[in-house]
């Protein structure tokens, strides 16, 4: 195991925020490369929150940790007073410290500009490809490693030198790689949605996983019966005319369908359809869309603020495998799958497409168009380290509570019950009740069945 010597604190903030919440926030400085440590470094940004509540028992900085692993990959922390795990942590006496991770947020964020260099200090197209190839699963948890040392490193006793997890979607892959390797720096893990699929590449997850973007497109349309035509009408509109969203990326059928991505959380189903009603409606009344549907639809799809995410959305499964556009080789051969044919076959729907980056993403999406290149050699990349030890999970000790959620559109139920089998102790909460995003839609039903299992409440 890797030792990974404590980040550098290089700057602190303190202030509190409406709630009784105190928040420290801290930029650490570390290696981008730990196997090359002494060459370039990263910023990685962690705001603490606390309580202030006057009359606390005890000082929030006093409080045992939480660490908060957030989904993705590619995505930053929302501000601690609009995530419900604050308070609940609160409750159970608790700090939690929301953590950036690499490339993310205000953690040396990955951009088009930044990646490829300024004027003068240009990487070449290579060089890019190895920098992105730094922001998976092992780096992450070694970010986490050298933060947790900075901060708890020099703790008197052995107990308190050590943090919880809690590790939502990616999150939990991120955690289930820290137990393979770092489990020292472990109190207790929570995954939400985040139990990883312990594969070589993507593939048998992707098989999975359309089979549930299928249902939910089932779904989609018994609600909304209308949106069958309502969405092949849009779709042959964007298929004669070149359309634009506000920051000039290309809205083409394709990138229209990936609305789907909504489809697995709760209230993605809605949503989807009124931003279709809308667009509809602009047709029929004005013949164009209107610049609101336009900048709700980039809205819709973050790829260009966190390019990241299409970036290794693939290679976050592959250990010493190539990606190689899984998602688009292991598409069901399902005709409501192919908009084109599907134009023509009335009263039969075209279905939207789910958590899947294609060729075509970088493309179609302004700022990941500068990048496509890179995507593509990454596609092809079979270069990649492992991100697991079942042997180290099998002998696991570290207290594991997961989610699981067997209508689960983003990480495979199956696979994830397998995983969950194979880390040493693990005990599972498993619902057909709730969504992707229950740690944040339905955050007391998800995180008080976990601390139930936590405190051994059997019925």
């Amino acid at each position: 195991m890797q030792k990974i010597p404590p980040a550098t604190l290089i700057e602190c903030e303190e202030y509190t925020i409406t709630g009784g919440i105190k928040i420290v926030d801290r930029w650490f400085r570390t290696a981008l490369d730990y196997s090359n440590p002494g060459a370039a470094e990263i910023t990685l940004f962690a705001r603490n929150a606390m309580p202030n509540k006057k009359g606390s028992a005890e000082c929030g900085a006093g409080l045992p940790y939480f660490l908060y692993l957030q989904g993705g990959p590619g995505f930053e922390c929302v501000p601690p007073e609009n995530h419900p795990l604050t308070n609940f942590l609160f409750d159970k006496g608790f700090q939690v410290l929301y953590l950036d991770q690499r490339g993310t947020g205000m953690s040396s964020p990955v951009s088009p500009r930044m990646l490829q260099g300024d004027s003068g200090k240009e990487r070449s197209l290579e060089a890019q490809v190895e920098y992105v190839k730094l922001f998976r699963a092992d780096n992450i948890v070694r970010d986490c490693e050298a933060v947790r040392h900075a901060l708890l490193g020099r703790k008197e006793k052995e107990e308190d030198r050590k943090w919880g997890v809690i590790g939502q979607s990616f999150g939990g892959f991120c955690a289930v790689t820290y137990l393979s390797f770092y489990p020292g720096g472990l109190r207790e893990v929570f995954t939400t949605g985040g139990m990883p699929p312990l594969v070589s590449n993507p593939d048998e997850v992707y098989k999975a996983l359309w089979e549930q973007v299928k249902l939910r497109n089932q779904v989609y349309y018994e609600k909304y019966p209308l949106d069958v035509e309502r969405v092949k009408n849009i779709l042959r509109y964007l298929k004669g005319e070149e359309v634009r969203v506000p920051n000039g990326g290309r809205l083409t059928p394709r990138r229209f369908l990936g609305l789907g991505l909504a489809f697995g959380a709760h209230g993605g189903i809605d949503g989807v359809h009124h931003l279709v009603q809308r667009a509809h409606t602009d047709l029929r009344v004005l013949g164009h869309l209107s610049y609101k549907v336009l900048q709700s639809i980039q809205g819709n799809q973050s790829f260009d603020g966190n390019v990241l995410y299409a970036l290794v959305h693939e290679p976050i499964y592959c250990q010493h495998r190539a990606a190689d556009w899984s998602a688009l080789r292991t598409r069901p051969h399902d005709q409501e799958f192919y908009w084109a044919q599907g134009l023509g076959r009335k009263g039969q729907p075209v279905y939207f497409t789910g958590e899947m980056i294609f060729p075509w993403t970088f493309q179609d999406y302004a700022e990941l168009s500068k990048l496509e290149l890179v995507a593509m050699i990454l596609a092809k990349d079979a270069e990649w380290p492992s991100l697991y030890s079942e042997d180290a999970l099998a002998k696991n000790e570290v207290p594991v509570y997961a989610a699981t959620y067997m209508e689960d559109m983003y990480v495979d139920y199956t696979h994830a019950r397998r995983t969950a089998g194979k880390i040493r102790g693990t005990k599972e909460f498993v619902t057909n009740a709730l969504m992707h995003n229950a740690v944040r839609a339905r955050n007391e039903t998800v995180m008080g069945e976990l601390w139930r299992l936590r405190s051994g409440e059997v019925d």
